[in-house]
């Protein structure tokens, strides 16, 4: 089981500033949306090069032009990029096309997909290596959770492995540990924490006892 810290709202300096800190804890570090949004590639780039033990992982949410750009995203050294579950199946086919050529991995977000029972098998039959659970912001604030969504998704997930996200903390992991996701993926949970160090090692430390 691994934990993935997303960095969503934090400028590069910042971001290369609190992983000093945190790198201990974290196997794969995200550049999350808003993040590539304020800083670009040079996020990942910047990233991997000073972590070089760290998988990174290009949040850019691929809607459309799949291999295009997913090779953008591992050119500039990620290890994984992510695509959305409701997008069409040949953007998701053209992201794994390019994955395999480069031996990087995708991750399908499925924020959004109303029929999971649906979609599920159809995005597993693609060649993807990561399903995720993403309960947005948004969904949250309107009282969804995720662990609500992954014991949904582990229903139809059969073959690849699975991520969750969304409001995860120390104080809540022990509830998703139960279901045994792959990748737990916990953001402001860590790095808006009074103690961000003492968040990611109380949430590693769960995480190793849940393997």
């Amino acid at each position: 089981m691994k934990l993935q810290l997303a960095i969503d709202e934090l400028n590069l300096e910042q971001a290369m500033t609190q992983l000093e800190d945190l790198v201990e804890y974290v196997d794969i570090v995200e550049v999350g949306t808003p993040f590539v949004i304020d800083a670009g590639r040079e996020a990942v780039r910047q990233i991997k090069k000073k972590f070089p033990e760290l998988a990174v992982l290009c949040d850019v949410k691929i809607m459309d032009a799949g291999a295009y750009e997913a090779q953008l995203a591992f050119d500039a050294g990620a290890e994984y990029v992510t695509v959305l579950g409701v997008t069409d199946d040949l953007t998701i086919k053209g992201c794994v096309d390019e994955a395999r050529k480069q031996g990087r991995q995708i991750m399908v977000d499925m924020i959004c997909v109303e029929d999971l029972a649906t979609r599920v098998p159809i995005v597993e039959s693609l060649g993807v290596d990561v399903i995720a659970v993403h309960t947005g912001a948004d969904q949250q604030a309107a009282g969804r959770t995720p662990l609500e969504d992954l014991i949904e998704i582990k229903k139809y997930v059969k073959n690849v492995k699975v991520a969750v996200a969304g409001g995860i903390s120390s104080q809540t992991i022990n509830a998703y540990l139960a279901l045994n996701p792959d990748i737990l993926i916990v953001g402001s949970g860590i790095l808006n924490a009074a103690n961000p160090v003492k968040e990611a090692r109380l949430i590693a430390k769960a995480l190793k006892g849940g393997r």
